[in-house]
């Protein structure tokens, strides 16, 4: 059984030692892996490096475009709140000189209507005579 038992160790310090050897081929690729991993972290990092300064530009110019768009919208509500109330006062003076106009037209119609109605009299009081000279003409 002595030989059975130095087989049976044999075969156990053969999978001993391809244990630590596996374990150390392990090892190594794991540290290659990280170096490999570390080179990647350090390619992306310079490439999106210029990435993120170009969105901190744009962010800036993004929020200068929009400073100055909220200028110009209360720009152009100033203009228009402006335009509106100019064009309310002369709607304002349309119709008061429309108004006036009309009260004048009327006043002079009246005055037209007027002379109209003293001349009709005037030539009833002159057909009135005539009749009545007729009348005594014998």
């Amino acid at each position: 059984m002595n030989t059975w038992a130095t087989v049976f160790l044999g075969i156990i310090a053969m999978a001993t030692l391809v244990t630590a050897i596996l374990q150390v081929v392990v090892l190594v690729a794991a540290a290659q892996l990280v170096k490999r991993v570390g080179r990647f972290v350090d390619i992306v990092e310079q490439d999106v490096r210029p990435i993120i300064a170009n969105v901190g530009s744009i962010a800036r110019d993004a929020s200068r475009v929009a400073s100055l768009a909220a200028a110009q919208v209360e720009r152009a509500d100033q203009m228009l709140s402006s335009t509106v109330h100019r064009l309310e006062d002369l709607l304002t003076h349309v119709q008061t000189l429309v108004t006036n106009t009309l009260r004048e037209g009327n006043a002079l119609m009246m005055a037209v209507r007027a002379v109209m109605a003293v001349i009709r009299a005037f030539q009833g009081r002159r057909r009135r005579r005539g009749e009545d000279d007729d009348a005594l003409f014998i």
